[in-house]
């Protein structure tokens, strides 16, 4: 997984932060999907690694995730954003989350990082 998202990681389209993100989530059946942010001159349209792995997870059929592995060039282990945290707990808060830097690894479930996330219950 590490591996995947490192190629990932090369493939992101960062020119205006340089903050190149690479991710990898493996699905519940254990088939592994990649993503790599892509930056936008309109900050608000980026798309974040883990969102664009997930959605080629989904575009694929999967629905439920084990692990995400996110892989930065950053000083210290970088967990995904707050809207990466939402995003990936519609399919479920019990997934390993996995940050690999130039400064270390850290894990994480994904229900520490987002103990109070917006979910179906609350429509």
């Amino acid at each position: 997984m590490l591996a995947a998202a490192r190629r990932a990681q090369r493939r992101a389209h960062a020119p205006y932060s340089g903050f190149r993100v690479g991710c990898a989530i493996e699905a519940a059946d254990g088939e592994v999907f990649t993503g790599c942010n892509v930056e936008n001159a309109s900050y608000g349209l980026t798309i974040c690694a883990e969102r664009a792995a997930a959605c080629a997870a989904v575009v694929a059929g999967q629905r439920q995730f084990r692990r995400v592995v996110v892989v930065t060039s950053a000083t210290t282990p970088t967990p995904p954003c707050g809207a990466c945290r939402q995003f990936l707990a519609e399919f479920g808060t019990r997934v390993r989350v996995e940050s690999v830097s130039a400064g270390g690894r850290r894990a994480w479930s994904l229900a520490r990082l987002l103990p109070y996330g917006f979910g179906r219950e609350h429509l």
